[in-house]
């Protein structure tokens, strides 16, 4: 997997001084976030997405993914839970897809084989199909029969103290929920910090549209 000894070679990204506006759905670090509270019994039977009771915005990434198409992720105060926007035409353009995200967890990478096990070419990620906790989705990302590449993506964070920026390669898996317009997803990322650090974040989420949440 090439993804994999690029990653192995990748120099730590530097802090950057990128700045912030307000961004889709008028969303932005301080603001307030309050989802539908019909989503909790929607939801209840249909996957296993937990919705958050209002919610400030910590802090927010920004990843460009080119051709003008934009991924802006809000990390909550509860920090079990991040929102990410996907629009077109600009970050406050069209937006094309909304996704609550719960974190599963955060791995520590501490060796090359630990990596390898982990989420290179000894996982299971990057595989058509993953299964857990017995619930099985399908790939999103590569048209390999077999293990794919792990996507690279460079995300800029904005904190109240301080702006950065990290490399991440990820991969993401959905399935049906059995509701209109709504799946579940399941996304992988090994993320590598200015400080050499390496972990595996793994987050479960689930589709919402535009009327399922309010800025305050």
């Amino acid at each position: 997997m090439g993804w994999f000894k690029r990653f192995l070679g990748l120099q730590a990204p530097a802090t950057t001084s990128s700045s912030f506006a307000t961004g889709p759905l008028g969303l932005s670090m301080g603001a307030g976030i309050r989802f539908d509270a019909s989503l909790k019994l929607l939801l209840a039977d249909n996957s296993r997405v937990a919705i958050p009771g209002d919610q400030a915005v910590y802090s927010e990434g920004l990843v460009d993914l080119g051709q003008s198409e934009w991924l802006s992720r809000y990390y909550l105060d509860d920090e079990d839970y991040w929102l990410q926007v996907h629009t077109s035409g600009g970050i406050d353009g069209q937006v094309k897809s909304i996704i609550l995200f719960n974190y599963l967890s955060n791995q520590a990478v501490n060796s090359e084989a630990e990596l390898r096990r982990l989420a290179g070419p000894d996982s299971l990620i990057g595989q058509p199909t993953y299964s857990l906790d017995g619930v099985e989705y399908q790939r999103e990302w590569g048209t390999e029969a077999g293990q794919t590449e792990l996507v690279p993506l460079r995300e800029q964070v904005s904190k109240p103290d301080e702006t950065f920026a990290f490399e991440s390669h990820s991969m993401l898996y959905a399935r049906d929920t059995g509701l209109t317009n709504r799946r579940e997803f399941l996304l992988f990322s090994v993320e590598q910090y200015a400080d050499g650090s390496v972990s595996l974040v793994t987050s479960l989420g689930i589709s919402l549209y535009m009327t399922d949440l309010q800025t305050l």
